[in-house]
């Protein structure tokens, strides 16, 4: 079975009416030299070109061309630039030379342009019979393409069908505004004629590079091997030859409204501890720069992987976690997250700020074969940075949180919430104080751990939620089978050590106001 994009009927109706191809004939000779001039068939027209690829898709082009410009007012077309080309960002160097004024023809030379602008005009249409393969051709005028293609052939009006007869469309000539290839006119004002370098600089989108990454993880010998590949894409409509290339890492701004929404921290949980190390790379400003070492071909609609980085038998560990809000009970026991931590530091890390991308892990099997166990993706990472990637679910390795107890504690004293004063004409003349009972609660907090594993293995447990905001601050860990790290106001950590194929149950207790 075959599955078919779907496409429209009017589009079906141009495709069939033009047969694939379009032949020309009767063309004058400048329309056929300005066909030559931007064969696509034929060699670039770009010069030396030089691409800087910025993380937020869009991309800055910078191509020296050398010009034969005459003296006075003159018109130059530059082919091959970008067919997203942002025009207003445009700008022209050449010595003696200034630029009065600047056009991008943004209509391509396409089978259904051709028949669009072929409206009030006649075309020659040759009809082929199947049975014989006669040729038989006739003079048309085309009507419409909304919808289908509508034409006069002497005194009957037609509708080209996809009837399964093939048709072909023969026209006198191509449209002036049309081009093979996109196509930047300039016209110019020069104070001298003869060759030389002339410029030309513009953003454009469809222009754009991620980063990924392959990790090789031995937990044997508690290391990685990564490998850092950048992919790059070209969807411009348009080929770079022979281009240098530079990519931008970080978030440069594209010129849209600020926003002031906080991220939340855990909007990055693979981020352990953000590194203050600097790597040894090339900034612009607060952004790191990756050249390609040599010049690159980035062709239309392709997709290219280059290597950067190549790193062998770096530190790792396996680690395993979870995370519960305050009072949170399962019903059913939990599979722990499992995840592969590391340092991007230069002394025992990857020694290399990270560009966002996606982390893909592999890990050997019996047989020594690499097997793929799980991705993450990552933030730009400066480094000296400590991650921590999630990979999946234990499959062996479980925890069950409950609430075993929770007792409400009478307090001895009562607290005061609040007072507010009447005043009028400037005078107090009542004063109201609102007193209300604060009720404390002891709560204790069973965790059951089971590994399956032949291993004994340490589960990180994340309590989360205890800070209630600014009237519950006040809460306290009066008892706890493991030592707790507090992380912060609201979170405490406890490293559990789970015995091989064993259970351990470890209990908290809180006294709170909540």
């Amino acid at each position: 079975m075959t599955i078919r994009a779907r496409t429209s009927p009017r589009k079906r109706a141009i495709d069939f009416a033009l047969y694939i191809t379009a032949a020309l004939v009767g063309m004058p000779a400048a329309a056929q030299e300005a066909q030559e001039a931007s064969d696509p068939t034929g060699e670039t027209a770009q010069g030396d070109v030089s691409v800087t690829i910025y993380n937020n898709g869009q991309s800055l082009v910078q191509d020296i061309r050398e010009l034969n410009i005459v003296r006075g007012r003159s018109t130059v077309a530059f082919p091959d630039v970008s067919a997203m080309i942002r025009p207003e960002t445009l700008s022209f160097n050449a010595a003696d030379t200034g630029i009065v004024e600047q056009n991008f023809d943004f209509d391509l030379l396409t089978p259904q342009k051709l028949m669009e602008k072929a409206v009030g005009q006649t075309v020659t249409l040759i009809r082929t019979n199947p049975a014989t393969g006669a040729e038989t051709l006739q003079r048309a005028e085309v009507l419409s393409t909304v919808g289908g293609v509508v034409i006069r052939v002497n005194d009957r009006i037609e509708v080209l069908r996809d009837d399964g007869l093939p048709v072909r469309v023969i026209f006198d000539r191509v449209p002036p505004n049309l081009r093979a290839r996109p196509t930047l006119s300039v016209s110019l004002d020069s104070a001298r004629a003869g060759v030389r370098p002339a410029s030309i600089r513009y953003l454009t989108g469809g222009l754009g590079w991620s980063s990924d990454y392959v990790a090789l993880f031995d937990e044997a010998r508690g290391t990685v091997d990564m490998q850092g590949w950048v992919t790059l894409t070209n969807t411009t409509g348009t080929t770079f030859t022979q281009a240098d290339t530079l990519l931008v890492a970080g978030n440069v701004s594209s010129g849209a409204r600020p926003t002031t929404r906080r991220v939340p921290q855990s909007s990055r949980p693979e981020l352990i501890t953000p590194g203050t190390e600097t790597a040894d790379r090339e900034r612009l400003g607060d952004f790191y720069l990756y050249p390609i070492e040599a010049r690159t071909t980035i062709a239309n609609n392709q997709t290219k992987q280059v290597s950067f980085l190549d790193v062998q038998a770096v530190p790792a560990r396996r680690t395993y976690s979870t995370s519960r809000g305050w009072l949170g009970s399962d019903s059913d026991p939990q599979n722990v997250a499992t995840a592969i931590s590391f340092s991007s530091s230069r002394e025992g890390g990857l020694g290399d700020a990270l560009p966002a991308g996606t982390v893909r892990f592999y890990q050997r099997d019996a047989e020594g074969s690499p097997q793929f166990i799980g991705e993450n993706g990552i933030g730009h990472t400066p480094m000296g940075s400590v991650l921590s990637l999630t990979t999946g679910a234990a499959f062996d390795v479980f925890v069950q949180a409950e609430v075993e107890s929770r007792a409400e504690i009478t307090a001895a004293e009562y607290e005061r919430s609040a007072r507010y004063r009447v005043i009028e004409a400037g005078q107090v003349v009542r004063e109201v104080e609102v007193d209300r009972a604060v009720d404390y609660y002891r709560t204790t907090m069973r965790y059951t751990f089971t590994n399956a594993k032949p291993e004994a293995v340490e589960v990180e447990l994340t309590q989360a939620g205890l800070d209630h905001g600014w009237w519950a601050q006040d809460y306290r860990v009066v008892s706890e089978d493991v030592v707790g790290e507090q992380l912060n106001a609201s979170s405490r950590l406890y490293r559990v050590s789970v015995p091989a194929n064993g259970t351990r149950v470890v209990r908290v207790t809180y006294e709170t106001k909540y």
